[in-house]
């Protein structure tokens, strides 16, 4: 049995830093259930501090390359040590990391706006829900598809691109779609790779149904030329007409984060349906997350590949977690909700407190 601690990555966001250690807690106790070692010795997960700094320290027999690599991708990891040595003289030996990112960060960092979900939680959720699927370790023998119905400028879009997964979203809002596809088409020249990208209005039946962002890019030229390739789609509509534009069953995972407030969404038609008309009868955003996982839910289920996982993140202050399990129930997933699963809860301002909901489709 082996000792291992892991450095927190430093945040900006200092609510989120000080979420950030119990966050992690419960993060390692979902993905280490997918470790190829047979998973950490459970109840060794603690914060420990170690020459004055605060650790998340584990047991567990010594970690093979592929736990190793699993656990390098932990959304607060910033270094990871073997522990040896008795308490109050500890020794910490790094243990070398190979994440799956494929790109700089700044495909993360660079676009800032209003409302942006925090780039740490983000991975947290996809990690979470990757863990939790039936695809825990294809990464390491096929390209993964992540659906976001609710990209809005594409945060989970981009950390998807990151580990090397195929993207798809779909977002009401054609400023955020606009906005995410002047910024992707930049950052892929700017990065002088190989792709193919195209920004353009969708027709049926000579009528403008859409506006569809599609991009075709590798991280070099020999996999470009190899076919190896990366797919990126996003079209502008509303979320619960994703069955128009993506196939059933050809999402691995479907992550999404739900409105907190008046956001991005779906149209409503009136209060029962979550949203309420303006003065002119136009129809507004619906402001109910809850009415809006209603509504969507089966669309969404309808798009994720059987064994896959759906994972979501929302405001427990206008939506009770009960009820959002329930949403997801009715849709046909079952839902997780063991310890290491009610553990994300943290308060995000004085309006929002987060939390996670994760679920899978039946494999049969």
């Amino acid at each position: 049995m082996s000792r291992y601690a892991f450095l927190i990555l430093p945040s900006h966001n200092r609510v989120y830093a000080d979420a950030a250690p119990s966050l992690a807690r419960a993060e390692l106790a979902v993905v280490s259930a997918a470790l190829p070692d047979g998973g950490i010795t459970e109840g060794s997960v603690a914060e420990t501090v170690i020459g004055g700094v605060t650790y998340v320290t584990f047991a567990a027999d010594e970690l093979s390359d592929g736990g190793v690599a699993q656990l390098a991708n932990l959304s607060s990891l910033y270094a990871l040590f073997e522990v040896a040595g008795a308490t109050g003289s500890e020794l910490l030996r790094p243990v070398p990391l190979r994440r799956l990112d494929r790109y700089s960060d700044d495909l993360l960092t660079i676009l800032k706006y209003p409302g942006k979900t925090n780039e740490q939680f983000t991975k947290l959720l996809l990690n979470v829900t990757l863990a939790s699927s039936a695809f825990a370790r294809a990464p390491e023998t096929r390209r993964l598809c992540v659906l976001d119905p609710l990209c809005g400028r594409g945060t989970t879009l981009n950390q998807a691109l990151m580990y090397g997964f195929d993207a798809y979203g779909a977002d009401i809002d054609a400023r955020d779609v606009e906005a995410y596809a002047v910024f992707i088409q930049r950052w892929l020249k700017d990065k002088r790779l190989k792709h193919q990208a195209d920004f353009s209005p969708v027709r049926r039946d000579r009528k403008v149904v859409a506006r569809r962002l599609a991009a075709e890019f590798a991280a070099t030229k020999d996999e470009y030329k190899a076919g190896d390739i990366q797919r990126l789609e996003v079209v502008e509509a509303d979320t619960t007409r994703i069955g128009e534009f993506f196939r059933p069953a050809s999402a691995d995972l479907v992550v999404a984060d739900l409105p907190y407030g008046v956001q991005h969404g779906s149209h409503g038609t009136g209060r029962a349906g979550g949203g309420e008309r303006a003065g002119d009868g136009a129809k507004t955003l619906a402001r109910s997350p809850l009415d809006l996982l209603r509504a969507a839910a089966p669309a969404w289920v309808k798009a994720l590949r059987p064994g896959g996982a759906l994972g979501i993140s929302w405001n427990t202050r206008v939506a009770r977690r009960e009820d959002a399990a329930g949403a997801l129930a009715a849709a046909g997933l079952e839902v997780l909700d063991s310890a290491p699963y009610r553990a994300f809860r943290h308060r995000v301002d004085q309006a929002i407190t987060r939390d996670i909901l994760i679920a899978r489709k039946p494999a049969g």
